[in-house]
């Protein structure tokens, strides 16, 4: 898969932009804050129709507007795929996928993939369970689909239960009909959470089965790493924990239980990275678990993602941006820097620039 061109209007910092790409490597070079990764977040965005940075979509639009649009077109192996995304301030964003409005967003998942890899993920071992949980549900939704609406209905129910509890609180409410009602989202988290907490384990297990040749490779044969999910609740449990906890639940006005509190853990043998790893070890293990996540891209949809790498080499030695520049195998890539490397130049070979400068765009 490649992206052929772009266009951005009121996004960010742009008030547009318009720019076609090479079908190999892209380099976006140019001062800090100028919008760099502005051009990644769109791309990435045709692909989720959401920013990977978690960004709402009012932030997202240009101070002083009320809209923004993106329309990337995508060659595939199915032929040319355009997604246009309108942005509103005060309403619900559209898609449309080939200039058919999608109604629900997993349409889009699948139909574009792309690999987003940022100096953010470098840490994603140090960084708390969030950020791990971000990770699973961002890649999975490119995998799955229907994972994506289970997400999306798990949070909605989590949400419910949320503003049932602080009804209880209300003076003259009826508790006993409320706690009626909380029955019946009990049942509905455990449904969609459950097989949240199945596709997750698979996930994990999928991703194990690629990333171990992956790092003994990249750390010299010196580590054999691995992934161990750690859920909240075990999803044969998951029923009973969250009745164990539903008084906590209750005075607390949160669920405490639930794949929204999962996480994993990276392991070399039995020592745990996050504690005993170091600095460059930790990122060693990143770098793996992305190239995995390209790996894993190619193996399920028969082609190569888009990757876009976000001023990632400047934050690795280069010995692992070698093994980085290596793994790219064909892959359209684009990457943004703040300046043109000679070592990185002599590794890529043929590569496209364009400068970024106020917002604007030049091929250099």
């Amino acid at each position: 898969m490649q992206i052929k061109n772009l266009e951005i209007a009121n996004f960010r910092n742009y008030d547009f932009l318009s720019v076609e790409f090479d079908e190999g490597v892209n380099i976006i070079y140019g001062a800090n804050a100028q919008g760099k990764t502005n051009i990644l977040e769109s791309i990435y965005m045709c692909s989720s129709g959401k920013s990977h940075k978690g960004s709402k979509e009012k932030e997202i639009i240009k101070e002083g507007e009320e809209e923004s649009h993106i329309k990337g077109e995508f060659i595939s192996t199915h032929g040319i795929e355009r997604v246009d995304i309108h942005l509103k301030a005060n309403k619900t964003k559209g898609i449309a996928l080939n200039r058919v409005p999608i109604k629900k967003i997993s349409s889009l998942y699948g139909r574009i993939n792309v690999v987003i890899f940022s100096t953010e993920d470098l840490d994603i071992i140090k960084r708390g369970p969030s950020a791990r949980r971000r990770f699973m549900d961002m890649e999975i939704c490119q995998l799955d689909p229907m994972y994506v609406e289970d997400l999306i209905n798990y949070n909605k129910i989590r949400q419910q239960r949320t503003e049932l509890f602080k009804k209880l609180d209300s003076p003259g409410s009826e508790k006993a009909e409320l706690m009626e009602t909380l029955d019946i989202w009990d049942l509905q988290l455990v449904n969609y959470g459950s097989r949240i907490i199945n596709r997750r384990k698979r996930f994990i297990e999928e991703i194990n089965e690629i990333i171990l040749d992956i790092h003994y490779k990249i750390s010299g044969g010196k580590e054999k790493i691995s992934l161990v999910y750690q859920p909240s609740s075990k999803e044969e449990d998951f029923y009973e924990n969250l009745r164990r906890c539903r008084e906590k639940d209750i005075i607390t006005k949160a669920t405490n239980v639930g794949p929204h509190r999962d996480d994993f853990i990276f392991y070399d043998g039995n020592r745990d990275m996050k504690v005993f790893g170091s600095n460059g070890q930790q990122r060693t293990c990143a770098l793996s678990l992305k190239l995995s996540e390209i790996k894993m891209i190619e193996e399920l949809r028969k082609e190569k993602p888009v990757l876009l790498l976000d001023d990632v080499l400047s934050e690795l030695d280069r010995n692992r941006q070698r093994e980085l520049l290596n793994g790219l195998g064909g892959n359209q890539t684009i990457i943004t820097c703040t300046g043109v490397d000679e070592f990185i130049e002599k590794e890529l070979g043929q590569t496209r620039k364009f400068l970024i400068e106020n917002g604007k765009i030049k091929e250099a």
